[in-house]
Protein backbone atom coordinates (compact mmCIF):
# COMPACT_ATOMS: atom_id res chain seq x y z
CA UNK A 1 0.00 0.00 0.00
CA UNK A 2 2.81 2.32 0.89
CA UNK A 3 4.65 1.67 -2.37
CA UNK A 4 1.44 2.17 -4.38
CA UNK A 5 0.86 5.52 -2.58
CA UNK A 6 4.38 6.65 -3.33
CA UNK A 7 4.02 5.64 -6.97
CA UNK A 8 0.74 7.56 -7.28
CA UNK A 9 2.28 10.61 -5.66
CA UNK A 10 5.26 10.42 -8.03
CA UNK A 11 2.89 10.25 -11.02
CA UNK A 12 0.97 13.29 -9.81
CA UNK A 13 4.22 15.21 -9.24
CA UNK A 14 5.54 14.25 -12.67
CA UNK A 15 2.29 15.36 -14.30
CA UNK A 16 2.47 18.73 -12.56
CA UNK A 17 6.10 19.20 -13.57
CA UNK A 18 5.36 18.36 -17.20
CA UNK A 19 2.36 20.71 -17.27
CA UNK A 20 4.44 23.45 -15.70
CA UNK A 21 7.20 22.91 -18.23
CA UNK A 22 4.70 23.10 -21.07
CA UNK A 23 3.30 26.33 -19.66
CA UNK A 24 6.75 27.82 -19.22
CA UNK A 25 7.79 26.70 -22.68
CA UNK A 26 4.58 28.09 -24.15
CA UNK A 27 5.12 31.40 -22.36
CA UNK A 28 8.72 31.50 -23.54
CA UNK A 29 7.71 30.79 -27.13
CA UNK A 30 5.05 33.51 -26.92
CA UNK A 31 7.57 35.96 -25.54
CA UNK A 32 10.05 34.99 -28.22
CA UNK A 33 7.40 35.45 -30.91
CA UNK A 34 6.46 38.87 -29.61
CA UNK A 35 10.10 39.92 -29.44
CA UNK A 36 10.92 38.56 -32.89
CA UNK A 37 11.62 41.23 -35.51
CA UNK A 38 8.81 40.19 -37.85
CA UNK A 39 7.34 42.81 -40.19
CA UNK A 40 3.95 42.95 -38.53
CA UNK A 41 5.45 43.50 -35.11
CA UNK A 42 7.80 46.22 -36.37
CA UNK A 43 4.97 47.99 -38.16
CA UNK A 44 2.90 47.96 -34.99
CA UNK A 45 5.69 49.34 -32.83
CA UNK A 46 6.51 52.05 -35.36
CA UNK A 47 2.89 53.15 -35.43
CA UNK A 48 2.90 53.37 -31.65
CA UNK A 49 6.14 55.39 -31.50
CA UNK A 50 5.51 59.14 -31.52
CA UNK A 51 7.89 61.10 -33.76
CA UNK A 52 9.92 63.82 -32.07
CA UNK A 53 8.88 67.17 -33.53
CA UNK A 54 11.18 70.15 -33.15
CA UNK A 55 10.55 73.81 -33.92
CA UNK A 56 12.99 76.46 -35.07
CA UNK A 57 12.20 80.01 -36.10
CA UNK A 58 14.12 82.77 -37.77
CA UNK A 59 13.99 85.75 -40.09
CA UNK A 60 15.89 83.92 -42.85
CA UNK A 61 16.53 87.26 -44.53
CA UNK A 62 18.96 87.02 -47.47
CA UNK A 63 19.08 83.30 -46.80
CA UNK A 64 22.55 81.76 -46.89
CA UNK A 65 24.57 78.67 -46.01
CA UNK A 66 24.48 79.47 -42.29
CA UNK A 67 20.69 79.32 -42.27
CA UNK A 68 20.70 75.96 -44.07
CA UNK A 69 23.31 74.55 -41.70
CA UNK A 70 21.19 75.65 -38.73
CA UNK A 71 18.16 73.86 -40.19
CA UNK A 72 20.27 70.75 -40.79
CA UNK A 73 21.39 70.71 -37.16
CA UNK A 74 17.86 71.33 -35.90
CA UNK A 75 16.44 68.47 -37.97
CA UNK A 76 19.09 66.14 -36.53
CA UNK A 77 17.60 66.72 -33.06
CA UNK A 78 14.23 65.25 -34.01
CA UNK A 79 12.22 63.27 -36.54
CA UNK A 80 10.27 66.22 -37.99
CA UNK A 81 11.28 69.88 -38.27
CA UNK A 82 8.72 72.67 -38.20
CA UNK A 83 10.11 76.10 -39.11
CA UNK A 84 8.58 79.44 -38.22
CA UNK A 85 9.35 82.32 -40.59
CA UNK A 86 9.13 85.63 -38.74
CA UNK A 87 6.78 88.21 -40.24
CA UNK A 88 7.97 91.45 -41.83
CA UNK A 89 6.28 93.51 -39.12
CA UNK A 90 7.99 91.58 -36.32
CA UNK A 91 11.40 91.97 -37.96
CA UNK A 92 10.87 95.72 -38.38
CA UNK A 93 9.86 96.04 -34.73
CA UNK A 94 12.86 94.10 -33.42
CA UNK A 95 15.69 94.49 -35.94
CA UNK A 96 14.77 96.88 -38.73
CA UNK A 97 13.28 96.37 -42.19
CA UNK A 98 14.13 93.06 -43.92
CA UNK A 99 15.75 93.00 -47.36
CA UNK A 100 13.71 89.99 -48.51
CA UNK A 101 9.89 90.06 -48.10
CA UNK A 102 8.04 87.28 -46.31
CA UNK A 103 6.70 85.42 -49.36
CA UNK A 104 10.22 85.11 -50.81
CA UNK A 105 11.65 83.97 -47.48
CA UNK A 106 8.92 81.33 -47.32
CA UNK A 107 9.95 80.00 -50.73
CA UNK A 108 13.58 79.75 -49.62
CA UNK A 109 12.81 77.92 -46.37
CA UNK A 110 10.36 75.54 -48.06
CA UNK A 111 13.08 74.57 -50.53
CA UNK A 112 15.43 73.27 -47.81
CA UNK A 113 15.34 69.47 -47.72
CA UNK A 114 15.46 69.20 -43.91
CA UNK A 115 12.25 71.22 -43.43
CA UNK A 116 9.02 69.25 -43.02
CA UNK A 117 6.56 72.06 -42.31
CA UNK A 118 6.60 75.87 -42.35
CA UNK A 119 4.64 78.34 -40.22
CA UNK A 120 4.17 81.78 -41.76
CA UNK A 121 4.12 85.05 -39.79
CA UNK A 122 5.80 83.55 -36.74
CA UNK A 123 6.50 85.91 -33.82
CA UNK A 124 10.05 87.09 -33.19
CA UNK A 125 9.93 85.99 -29.54
CA UNK A 126 8.47 82.82 -28.02
CA UNK A 127 5.46 84.18 -26.15
CA UNK A 128 3.35 82.21 -23.68
CA UNK A 129 0.40 81.95 -26.08
CA UNK A 130 2.54 80.98 -29.07
CA UNK A 131 4.43 78.37 -27.07
CA UNK A 132 1.11 76.83 -25.99
CA UNK A 133 0.04 76.79 -29.64
CA UNK A 134 3.26 75.02 -30.62
CA UNK A 135 2.79 72.35 -27.96
CA UNK A 136 -0.97 71.84 -28.37
CA UNK A 137 -1.62 72.36 -32.10
CA UNK A 138 1.72 71.48 -33.68
CA UNK A 139 2.75 68.80 -31.15
CA UNK A 140 6.20 70.33 -30.77
CA UNK A 141 8.51 68.59 -28.31
CA UNK A 142 11.46 71.02 -28.34
CA UNK A 143 12.19 74.57 -29.46
CA UNK A 144 15.59 75.03 -31.11
CA UNK A 145 17.86 78.05 -31.45
CA UNK A 146 21.53 78.76 -32.08
CA UNK A 147 24.08 79.48 -29.36
CA UNK A 148 24.19 83.16 -30.29
CA UNK A 149 22.09 85.35 -27.95
CA UNK A 150 18.70 86.55 -29.18
CA UNK A 151 17.79 89.63 -27.16
CA UNK A 152 14.61 91.65 -27.48
CA UNK A 153 14.62 95.49 -27.49
CA UNK A 154 13.82 95.47 -23.76
CA UNK A 155 16.90 93.33 -23.05
CA UNK A 156 15.08 90.06 -22.30
CA UNK A 157 15.85 86.68 -23.83
CA UNK A 158 13.48 85.82 -26.71
CA UNK A 159 13.59 82.13 -25.69
CA UNK A 160 13.36 82.57 -21.93
CA UNK A 161 9.94 80.89 -21.60
CA UNK A 162 11.01 77.85 -23.61
CA UNK A 163 14.10 77.47 -21.44
CA UNK A 164 12.07 77.69 -18.24
CA UNK A 165 9.66 75.07 -19.57
CA UNK A 166 12.56 72.66 -20.14
CA UNK A 167 11.66 72.38 -23.82
CA UNK A 168 14.65 74.21 -25.29
CA UNK A 169 17.63 72.78 -27.21
CA UNK A 170 20.59 74.63 -28.63
CA UNK A 171 22.65 74.20 -31.78
CA UNK A 172 25.98 75.69 -32.80
CA UNK A 173 25.95 78.84 -34.88
CA UNK A 174 27.81 78.67 -38.19
CA UNK A 175 30.78 81.01 -37.83
CA UNK A 176 31.99 83.29 -40.58
CA UNK A 177 28.77 83.85 -42.49
CA UNK A 178 25.76 86.03 -41.76
CA UNK A 179 23.33 88.37 -43.46
CA UNK A 180 25.28 91.30 -42.01
CA UNK A 181 28.45 89.87 -43.51
CA UNK A 182 26.79 89.58 -46.92
CA UNK A 183 25.62 93.19 -46.77
CA UNK A 184 29.20 94.15 -45.94
CA UNK A 185 30.46 92.32 -49.01
CA UNK A 186 27.92 94.15 -51.18
CA UNK A 187 29.03 97.51 -49.79
CA UNK A 188 32.63 96.63 -50.55
CA UNK A 189 31.65 95.82 -54.14
CA UNK A 190 30.12 99.28 -54.44
CA UNK A 191 33.23 100.82 -52.89
CA UNK A 192 35.48 98.96 -55.31
CA UNK A 193 33.48 100.21 -58.26
CA UNK A 194 33.81 103.81 -57.07
CA UNK A 195 37.58 103.47 -56.83
CA UNK A 196 39.66 103.81 -59.99
CA UNK A 197 39.96 100.53 -61.92
CA UNK A 198 43.70 101.09 -62.07
CA UNK A 199 43.99 100.23 -58.40
CA UNK A 200 45.07 96.75 -57.48
CA UNK A 201 41.97 94.55 -57.32
CA UNK A 202 43.45 92.43 -54.52
CA UNK A 203 41.72 94.60 -51.92
CA UNK A 204 39.10 93.74 -49.34
CA UNK A 205 36.62 92.55 -51.97
CA UNK A 206 39.06 90.03 -53.48
CA UNK A 207 39.74 88.60 -50.01
CA UNK A 208 36.04 87.74 -49.81
CA UNK A 209 35.99 86.10 -53.22
CA UNK A 210 39.01 83.94 -52.50
CA UNK A 211 37.52 82.81 -49.22
CA UNK A 212 40.63 83.49 -47.13
CA UNK A 213 39.96 82.31 -43.62
CA UNK A 214 40.68 85.59 -41.87
CA UNK A 215 38.90 88.65 -40.59
CA UNK A 216 39.14 92.21 -41.88
CA UNK A 217 38.35 95.36 -39.95
CA UNK A 218 36.88 98.35 -41.79
CA UNK A 219 38.03 101.48 -40.00
CA UNK A 220 36.03 104.61 -39.35
CA UNK A 221 32.55 105.22 -38.05
CA UNK A 222 29.97 102.94 -39.55
CA UNK A 223 32.69 100.53 -40.69
CA UNK A 224 31.77 96.87 -41.08
CA UNK A 225 33.71 93.95 -39.67
CA UNK A 226 33.55 91.13 -42.14
CA UNK A 227 34.36 87.44 -41.68
CA UNK A 228 35.02 84.88 -44.37
CA UNK A 229 33.61 81.43 -44.58
CA UNK A 230 35.36 78.51 -46.24
CA UNK A 231 33.32 75.29 -46.25
CA UNK A 232 35.27 72.10 -45.68
CA UNK A 233 34.69 68.93 -47.71
CA UNK A 234 33.19 67.31 -44.59
CA UNK A 235 30.58 70.05 -44.32
CA UNK A 236 29.78 69.82 -48.02
CA UNK A 237 29.21 66.06 -47.71
CA UNK A 238 26.73 66.72 -44.89
CA UNK A 239 24.58 68.55 -47.42
CA UNK A 240 24.70 65.76 -49.98
CA UNK A 241 22.21 62.90 -50.14
CA UNK A 242 24.85 60.65 -51.71
CA UNK A 243 22.55 59.59 -54.53
CA UNK A 244 23.53 59.46 -58.17
CA UNK A 245 21.44 59.07 -61.32
CA UNK A 246 20.03 55.66 -62.20
CA UNK A 247 21.14 53.79 -65.35
CA UNK A 248 18.18 55.03 -67.40
CA UNK A 249 17.78 58.42 -65.74
CA UNK A 250 17.11 61.52 -67.82
CA UNK A 251 19.83 63.93 -66.59
CA UNK A 252 19.27 67.69 -66.75
CA UNK A 253 22.15 70.16 -66.45
CA UNK A 254 21.92 73.84 -65.51
CA UNK A 255 24.65 76.26 -64.50
CA UNK A 256 24.92 79.75 -63.08
CA UNK A 257 26.69 82.06 -60.67
CA UNK A 258 23.90 81.75 -58.07
CA UNK A 259 25.28 84.82 -56.32
CA UNK A 260 23.04 86.16 -53.56
CA UNK A 261 20.91 83.03 -53.86
CA UNK A 262 17.22 83.97 -53.87
CA UNK A 263 13.69 82.74 -54.54
CA UNK A 264 14.13 83.14 -58.31
CA UNK A 265 17.04 80.70 -58.24
CA UNK A 266 14.92 78.21 -56.31
CA UNK A 267 12.13 78.47 -58.87
CA UNK A 268 14.37 77.93 -61.91
CA UNK A 269 15.99 74.91 -60.24
CA UNK A 270 12.56 73.51 -59.47
CA UNK A 271 11.49 73.87 -63.10
CA UNK A 272 14.74 72.33 -64.34
CA UNK A 273 14.34 69.37 -62.00
CA UNK A 274 10.87 68.77 -63.36
CA UNK A 275 12.28 68.24 -66.85
CA UNK A 276 14.07 65.02 -65.92
CA UNK A 277 14.95 62.47 -63.28
CA UNK A 278 18.25 63.88 -62.02
CA UNK A 279 19.40 67.50 -61.85
CA UNK A 280 23.09 68.36 -62.11
CA UNK A 281 23.98 71.96 -61.24
CA UNK A 282 27.19 73.71 -62.25
CA UNK A 283 28.40 76.72 -60.25
CA UNK A 284 30.67 79.26 -61.94
CA UNK A 285 33.91 80.06 -60.13
CA UNK A 286 34.74 83.55 -58.85
CA UNK A 287 37.03 84.37 -61.79
CA UNK A 288 34.31 83.59 -64.33
CA UNK A 289 31.76 85.66 -62.43
CA UNK A 290 34.16 88.62 -62.25
CA UNK A 291 34.81 88.46 -66.00
CA UNK A 292 31.06 88.58 -66.66
CA UNK A 293 30.48 91.28 -64.06
CA UNK A 294 33.67 93.38 -63.64
CA UNK A 295 31.99 95.68 -61.09
CA UNK A 296 32.34 92.91 -58.50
Amino acid sequence: MISEGKEQSARILATCLIAGAVMVAGFSLLTLYLAAPNDRWLQWTRKKKKPVRVYMDGCFDMMHYGHCNALRQARALGDQLVVGVVSDAEIIANKGPPVTPLHERMIMVNAVKWVDEVISDAPYAITKDFMKKLFDEYNIDYIIHGDDPCVLPDGTDAYELAKKAGRYKQIKRTEGVSSTDIVGRMLLCVRERSISDSHNHSSLQRQFSHGHNQKVEERGSGGTRVSHFLPTSRRIVQFSNGKGPGPDARIIYIDGAFDLFHAGHVEILRIARGLGDFLLVGIHNDQTVRLKNPSC
